[in-house]
């Protein structure tokens, strides 16, 4: 319900006033609203990549919480979560069951905060930016929060095949979430004034409903994909797994087997002359889930097929943890990338370094394995250390691993630390035929526009993809559960974009908007006597 006037709002009752004993017609439909809301959210992420839908989706997520109180819009902002986060994280339970519910739970939460917030700045002056703040205040604390964060969810990531995606160079994630939430806001307060019939407000609702797509347009030129420099040929190696679903990690020689099969493929194509030779090769995490550090079988497999294809092989690896004689954990397992060399063996190491809730270690765990008996078959993975930047070849690689790209400090600490090419390995098998890896696609997509790099996306069962630094694709694997290969010619890029030397400076400045517009709003709630 769209109100036009201070009279109309004072004289409509709240959600949650208690003089309704039973909900109400306008009750109804903004709970409607709020489903539908967060389903137009949901809808602009990969595989659907609806990226348009994302503006009438905020436009409908304002409209209803609009002239309610804190608490009401609180319980809006539940069933927006719920429409929105359900959808699009439902795979994360594919490996621990239920219990992936604490997740969703805490996020829902999370997402509910802000919507609570967002009446307290509909009636002020430039709404739309205030709006705007808030919601990246939002995605900033889910960012950080819970868990260590899991901000999988940023409106940004949905929006690699649009206009506002050229954004990233110039302020990273946060810019693109704020021009999409701005773009949104701004529809509604269009509507609001034209139905009240203000042609000074429509006009400034009409930029701020532009401004996003427009600014990213004018952008779009400066991320090419075609620049002078070096350039290199990569191979990604997709090898596939024995089969969907948990049991492939009770067949991890086979996982193995199947990574060194594709790669002497490889090397026969190359042979050939069929396909041209690579100067480095990239594995996906988990290739290797028998340590090849401690296991001579292992190390003697992925050292042959190195030799054979006569470049360095980085080999996702898994390393084995130690116990205490008590059998008490003296130091975990590490998911690795390690670069393997021709005639000499395994060198420059990277350890993931933020691990998937849920997946590489259980939050809460007394709780969660009351609810799910699956989670006994995740062992908490030690977090590693540094940049991820290793020399490799002809290419100081930036390795962000899996999960890792949902976070922009991972990637952008590779590219200030030197990366000229960016590698997302990661091991999609363990959530079967969901859309994680699409999701994840279009992630890196906007990464490579953030920081003008390639990005080599190598999945064990797929999505394989290897990006352009303007986020188009050159190239990707078919259908998932499926081996194979990508060899392309990617650009080696030392430049670096604006979004790269601001880092988080574009997020804080907006995180500080929204935060002051919410005490502005809020001091004049409280004159007002509303609450």
């Amino acid at each position: 319900m769209l109100t036009t006037d201070p009279g109309s709002e004072r004289r409509a009752p709240s959600l949650d006033s208690p003089e309704r004993r039973r909900p109400s017609l306008a009750t109804w439909g903004r709970l409607a609203g709020a489903v539908v809301a967060g389903l137009a959210l949901y809808a602009a992420f990969p595989p659907l990549g609806a990226w348009w839908a994302a503006p009438p989706g905020i436009a409908l997520l304002v409209a209803v919480v609009d002239g309610c109180r804190v608490r009401a819009a609180f319980g809006l902002g539940l069933v927006v979560g719920v429409a929105y986060q359900l959808p699009l994280l439902h795979w994360t339970g594919e490996y621990v069951g239920a219990v992936w519910l604490l997740l969703l739970v805490a996020l829902v939460l999370v997402v509910a905060v802000p919507v609570a917030l967002l009446p307290l700045v509909t009636r002020l002056p430039a709404t739309p930016l205030w709006v705007a703040g808030v919601w990246v205040a939002g995605e900033a604390l889910i960012a950080r929060w819970p868990f260590a964060g899991f901000p999988w969810a940023k409106i940004a990531f949905g929006q690699p095949g649009g206009p506002f995606a050229p954004l990233a160079s110039l302020g990273g994630a946060p810019l693109v979430s704020a021009a999409v939430v701005l773009s949104g806001a701004g529809l509604w307060a269009l509507v609001r004034a034209l139905r009240a019939g203000q042609k000074g407000p429509a006009a400034g609702a009409l930029v701020a409903v532009l401004l996003g797509p427009a600014a990213g347009l004018a952008a779009a030129p400066s991320v090419a994909a075609d620049a002078p420099g070096p350039r290199i040929t990569v191979a990604a190696v997709q090898g596939n797994v024995p089969r969907a679903g948990l049991e492939f990690n009770a067949q991890r020689r086979a996982v193995l087997d199947n990574h060194v099969a594709q790669t002497r493929r490889l090397a026969a194509e190359v042979r050939a002359g069929r396909v041209a030779r690579p100067d480095l090769v990239i594995w996906p995490e988990n290739a290797s889930d028998i340590d090849p550090i401690r296991n001579a079988d292992a190390a003697t497999e992925i050292q042959a097929v190195t030799d054979e294809v006569g470049v360095p092989v980085v080999v996702g690896a898994l390393l084995s943890g130690t116990r205490a004689p008590d059998g008490t954990i003296v130091r975990g397992p590490r998911n690795a990338a390690i670069v393997w060399l021709p005639g000499t063996g395994p060198g420059a190491t990277y350890v993931k370094r933020h691990i998937l809730p849920f997946g590489e270690y259980i939050p809460l765990r007394g709780i969660a394995e009351r609810i799910s008996p699956l989670v006994d078959r995740v062992t908490d993975f030690e977090p590693g250390t540094g940049t991820g930047v290793l020399p490799a070849g002809p290419a100081r690689l930036g390795v962000v691993t899996c999960y890792e790209v949902v976070f922009d400090d991972s990637v952008r600490d590779a590219v200030r630390g030197g990366a000229d090419l960016l590698t997302v390995p990661t091991n999609n098998a363990t959530f079967g035929y969901s859309d994680m890896t699409y999701q994840q696609q279009g992630m890196s997509r906007l990464r490579a526009i953030e920081h003008d790099r390639a990005v080599v996306i190598a999945a064990t069962s797929g999505q394989s993809a290897i990006v352009a630094p303007d986020g188009s694709l050159q190239a990707r694997t078919g259908d998932l559960f499926t081996p194979g290969l990508l060899v392309e010619t990617v650009p080696l890029r030392t430049t670096t974009t604006l979004a790269t030397r601001l880092g988080p400076g574009p997020e804080w400045v907006l995180v500080a908007l929204g935060a002051g517009a919410v005490v502005v709003g809020l001091v004049q709630r409280r004159r007002s006597g509303r609450a």
